[in-house]
């Protein structure tokens, strides 16, 4: 079975409506200019990424975006914006264009890769 490009997931994501394909490209452009080298792969309905080991990924739901951490439970979230209380993941839910500079997602990226070679 093929695996679905990138681009195919984002042409399904502008059918979910314009603004979750906005907020999933520009979480694309800021994991690529803050984290560098980076790649992406689509897995789970989202788009994944690494750069040595994968770290986030982006998926879009029907009223937000997740920006998730495999290991977000390594991060000291010192800002507050992480969700979630399982073992090992948390998010971010970001439902505009604000969110990504409201709730410091940058801040967040090289954290996340941080954990996820600490938890590797």
């Amino acid at each position: 079975m093929a695996t679905k490009s990138v681009q195919a997931l984002l042409d399904d994501i502008r059918l979910l409506g314009g603004e979750q394909h906005s907020l999933v490209e520009s979480v694309r452009t800021l994991v690529k200019k803050t984290v560098s080298p980076i790649s992406e792969e689509v897995k789970y309905g989202g788009i994944l990424f690494t750069s040595g080991v994968q770290f986030c990924g982006v998926f879009a739901y029907k009223q937000h975006v997740s920006v998730e951490f495999g290991h977000g439970a390594l991060i000291a979230d010192t800002l507050g914006h992480l969700e979630g209380g399982g073992k090992g993941r948390r998010h971010i839910k970001l439902h505009s264009a604000e969110d990504i500079q409201a709730k410091n997602l940058a801040h967040y990226l090289p954290l996340a890769l941080e954990a996820a070679k600490k938890g590797a």
